[in-house]
């Protein structure tokens, strides 16, 4: 027997070679990012763009009305991003933001051509199959249009399945309106009603002037039917919601969207613990009458 194969007396034997490390697989593991290429920049407003991007393999990212992807930017970090393309075409992922912090200021700065690492799709979605058969009421104020926009593309993609249709959107001025071309196109259908106010006019606006919740007032919609979707602003969540309320819609059937602090997705890292939710996975669609509690709570 060969004494190299032999340990010496005293002596632990040779450890054994280690196996070669598996790297992580994307598909399967949701801690890692899958590579996306950006096909089109689109600057929206004066600090908010749109990134369509597609899959490096080429696989489309299957999602559901008011889901969220994690965007990172390599090298510097990542950042929830509410989807905003419509669900029936996933080959292109669609992501509307605003630069305001280090990674989405990082993200202002890509052109048509660079990568990003997407997890996801994360969260619950946008009830469509609750609305069907009665009116539907969306509500979105700022940039919260970019979370409702994919409940739109539902709505109008099966608008036989519903019956009145009501888009209701407020912006701060003209200037700030997302998605003016669209938003122009859907305020010239024969089949919806959207209507667009702003908190105060510059320019030559000649429509509305003042908050969302006004439209609210005015009506249109038979309530106990209806069924309403909200995203904005917490402040002017909260007022359309009671706005709507007050209309008569119950309050079962009132749906928004929280984003407070997500960082993992997961529910590992409890940054976006909303008094016993976890906006994350719980969220973040919410039904109203299950948060009412909480939501005017600052800090809850």
């Amino acid at each position: 027997m060969s004494t190299l194969a032999t340990p010496l007396k005293g002596h632990a034997p040779p450890p054994e070679a280690p196996h070669p490390a598996t790297a992580p697989d994307p598909a399967t593991d949701p801690m890692v990012p899958r590579p996306f290429r950006i096909v089109r920049v689109k600057k929206e407003l004066s600090d908010t763009f749109t990134f369509d991007l597609v899959a490096q393999d080429g696989s489309p990212l299957a999602f559901r009305p008011g889901q969220f992807n994690m965007l990172y930017v390599f090298g510097v970090g990542e950042v929830p991003i509410s989807i905003s393309g419509d669900p029936a075409v996933p080959e292109v992922l669609v992501h509307t933001t605003r630069a305001v912090g280090t990674v989405t200021r990082g993200m202002w700065t890509m052109k048509a051509g660079a990568t990003l690492g997407i997890r996801g799709p994360f969260g619950s979605s946008w009830p469509v199959e609750a609305a069907r058969g009665g009116d539907v009421v969306v509500v979105a104020g700022g940039i919260g249009l970019a979370p409702l926009r994919p409940l739109i593309h539902a709505l109008l993609n099966e608008r036989e399945s519903f019956n009145r249709v009501m888009i209701l959107y407020g912006a701060r001025t003209p200037e700030d309106i997302l998605y003016t071309t669209e938003v122009r196109a859907w305020r010239g259908r024969f089949d919806i009603s959207a209507q667009v106010t702003v908190d105060r006019a510059t320019g030559g606006w000649s429509g509305p002037v003042g908050v969302v919740t006004r439209l609210i007032n005015a009506g249109g919609f038979d309530a106990p039917s209806t069924t309403a979707f909200v995203c904005g602003p917490e402040v002017m969540m909260r007022a359309a919601c009671d706005a709507l309320t007050r209309k008569g819609v119950a309050r079962d059937k009132l749906w928004l969207s929280m984003e407070r602090n997500m960082k993992c997705a997961l529910g590992f890292c409890g940054h976006c613990q909303w008094g016993g939710a976890f906006v994350c996975m719980d969220g973040p669609i919410f039904n109203y009458a299950a948060v009412a509690d909480r939501l005017p709570v600052a800090e809850y």
